[in-house]
């Protein structure tokens, strides 16, 4: 894959990413906690955070938390929906970790670890770990439902016209910040984990079958959310496209199926 980080992968997307992105379910913060038995103490480090959507909702179960991430708009959604809670956000690439972060009893990355240097990253983290603490990955689709042909209350958001949309605008090729990615973002991270010497892996998926209801609204932003349909990647075409988009999309309201959520943890 000759793709690399470059800072516009998610420009002007954050606001959208608040609006349109499913929010991860409670489920997911009662089963981490059982199974890594958090009560309240330790540190808790969230990399390439986003808006802080995870962040937040694990932060209660830690004594304090960090979510560090590239992108300086996600960082200014997360510090505005920060409240009370004792979580410090840092601009940081994932590659400059440890940063001067120090250690911590368990960190996540949720649907960013294929966006980094894999190798580097696993080992760098390794040696911020508590000798007893653990490696989550959170894998989550959560700008769309789950497909299906059951009845909803609501049509379903016509996704194969939205894609077919964005491909008139941006050509065929998925899009990432000033590059491409033909076939899609790297896996493998199992292979990357056992040979940065982690042990593993116990997986644990919430289920989340319940029915969401969105608004035209809620679907454009969820569009705008994504790397390969940023707002900059449309230049000065961007207010043709949201009009398209509204114009497919009508003005009536959806609904969708929320996604399963998977967790894989992963100990030093």
């Amino acid at each position: 894959m000759d793709w690399r980080w470059d800072p516009t992968l998610f420009e002007g997307s954050a606001a959208h990413y608040v609006v349109g992105r499913l929010p991860y379910p409670p489920a997911l913060a009662d089963a981490l906690r059982d199974a890594l038995g958090l009560d309240g103490t330790g540190r808790l480090l969230d990399v390439g955070c986003g808006p802080g959507s995870l962040t937040l909702l694990l932060a209660p179960l830690f004594a304090s938390a960090v979510g560090v991430d590239p992108d300086p708009g996600m960082l200014a959604e997360a510090r505005r929906a920060t409240g009370s809670a004792p979580v410090e956000w840092r601009q940081l690439r994932a590659e400059e970790l440890p940063g001067g972060l120090g250690t911590f009893r368990t960190v996540v990355f949720a649907q960013s670890f294929h966006w980094m240097d894999q190798p580097l990253v696993a080992e760098l983290v390794r040696g911020m770990l508590d000798p007893a603490g653990a490696w989550v990955h959170v894998a989550a689709m959560t700008h769309r439902g789950a497909d299906g042909d059951d009845e909803l209350p609501h049509p379903r958001p016509p996704w194969d016209g939205i894609d077919t949309l964005v491909a008139a605008y941006l050509g065929p090729v998925r899009r990432a910040g000033r590059g491409t990615l033909p076939d899609g973002t790297r896996g493998g991270e199992e292979d990357v984990m056992a040979a940065a010497g982690y042990r593993g892996p116990e997986r644990l998926v919430v289920p989340r079958g319940n029915a969401v209801e969105r608004t035209t609204e809620d679907v454009v932003a969820a569009v705008l959310s994504l790397s390969s349909s940023a707002p900059h990647l449309f230049g000065d075409r961007l207010g043709a496209f949201e009009r398209d988009l509204r114009a497919l999309l009508g003005a009536g309201l959806f609904s969708e199926r929320a996604r399963d959520v998977a967790a894989t943890i992963w100990r030093p």
